[in-house]
């Protein structure tokens, strides 16, 4: 299968790239990227590959160059952001080309977009997997763990940590600014996802919903805590996946602190004073006024307590009994995937690409992760990928009946 690796040469694709260099199932990959001589470099570092490696420079925003670079693709990842701008484009253009189709979306818009092509995928015959990252992706997996022993679903949290991890280290530090001192896209899709108005679930319904709203639970083995809402695409896919008939919400396990300064960047980017991308340096690099305003709501925010770092919890009925199922990850292969951006996103694209070479997951439509992918199966290809010996279980799943 031939593999064409849209900004492939960027921090999450190339992880991505070396991690299906060396995976097998692939005869050809394409490192394509609007910096040819990154893309060539990447190459050159993957020329003792066991496949073959080129490199392409490939533009998205010109639409011909890209249909041509797809029409000699069999399966294309795509980690081209941020997904409002460019993940519908490059989706449409795939189906056009008939090519098989992964990426990392993490903005909820154009997910609910891509969603509504699924009909001319499925007549087209591609199989399109949208947000196959961590959060989403490995997030929704831990979702559908959650909810699997569960007769139904009434509520369903995802949660990622911002600033607090299993070891306590800082989260993501230092992959808010690129190389040439501009933010990321990852930078950027934060702020938009923080601002404005987001999706999430209630009565079993998608809404619109304001962001940075708190959310108090406790979750199996006694955890409590506070967490608080942010824009993404897990409220909208698990609606269609798991039914939840009450709430279902995208949460970010952060400190009081932290919180308040990004509502003080909320503000000024709903206020029209700040851009996305003005707003994504100012949380890269705090400025005093900020820090001051933050300072009122930073003393009465409630923190995240005991609450896992990144985890699913499920609530519901089970048996006739009010349960609650928590799905996490065990701390031993956490904070690779919380303190690396880049490993966190990449390697769980490679593996659920491995299940479309393969067939495993190849079913024509576009799909969330948890409606195509093996779950049990990922699991244990992350495991090896973190370099674990499988043992304790990378996946905790913690029940309790209420």
């Amino acid at each position: 299968m031939r593999v064409l690796a849209l900004g492939g040469a960027g921090a999450m694709g190339a992880v991505a790239v070396r991690t299906v260099a060396y995976g097998g199932g692939v005869e050809h990959i394409v490192i394509a990227d609007r910096d040819l001589a990154a893309a060539e470099g990447l190459a050159r570092e993957l020329a003792d590959a066991p496949v073959r490696v080129s490199a392409r420079r490939v533009d998205v925003t010109d639409g011909t160059g890209l249909l041509d670079a797809l029409g000699e693709a069999d399966l294309v990842l795509n980690t081209v952001g941020p997904y409002y701008r460019f993940g519908l484009t490059v989706l449409r253009a795939a189906i056009d080309t008939g090519t098989h189709y992964l990426d990392i979306c993490d903005d909820w818009e154009p997910t609910v977009q891509m969603l509504e092509l699924d009909a001319p995928a499925r007549a087209a015959g591609v199989t399109a997997v949208i947000g196959m990252g961590a959060s989403p992706g490995v997030s929704n997996l831990l979702a559908a763990a959650a909810a699997s022993p569960l007769d139904s679903v009434r509520d369903v949290y995802t949660a990622w940590p911002v600033d607090v991890t299993a070891g306590g280290e800082e989260a993501g530090g230092g992959q808010l600014i690129g190389p040439d001192g501009s933010p990321t896209a990852a930078a950027v899709h934060w702020m938009q996802q923080c601002s404005g108005t987001i999706a999430g679930v209630e009565a079993g319904a998608v809404t619109q919903q304001r962001p940075l709203r708190p959310v108090s639970i406790t979750v199996p083995g006694g955890r409590r805590g506070t967490a608080y809402t942010v824009g993404h695409p897990e409220p909208v896919t698990l609606q269609r996946t798991l039914k939840p008939t009450g709430e279902s919400a995208n949460l970010m396990v952060i400190s009081p602190s932290v919180l308040a300064y990004l509502d003080v960047l909320r503000r000024g980017i709903d206020g029209g004073r700040l851009t996305n991308e003005a707003a994504a340096r100012r949380v890269a690099k705090p400025d005093l006024p900020g820090i001051i305003r933050s300072l009122p709501r930073a003393l009465t925010n409630k923190g995240p307590g005991t609450l896992p770092p990144f985890f699913a919890v499920a609530f519901g009925d089970r048996s006739g009994r009010d349960s609650a199922v928590l799905a996490h990850l065990n701390p031993a292969g956490l904070d690779v995937l919380v303190t690396d951006m880049a490993r966190a996103t990449g390697i769980p694209l490679a593996l659920g690409m491995s299940q479309i070479v393969d067939g495993t997951a190849r079913r024509a439509g576009v799909h969330p992760p948890d409606a195509v992918i093996d779950s049990d199966r990922f699991f244990t290809d992350l495991d090896r990928e973190l370099g674990r010996t499988g043992s304790p279980p990378l996946i905790v799943v913690d029940h309790e009946y209420r």
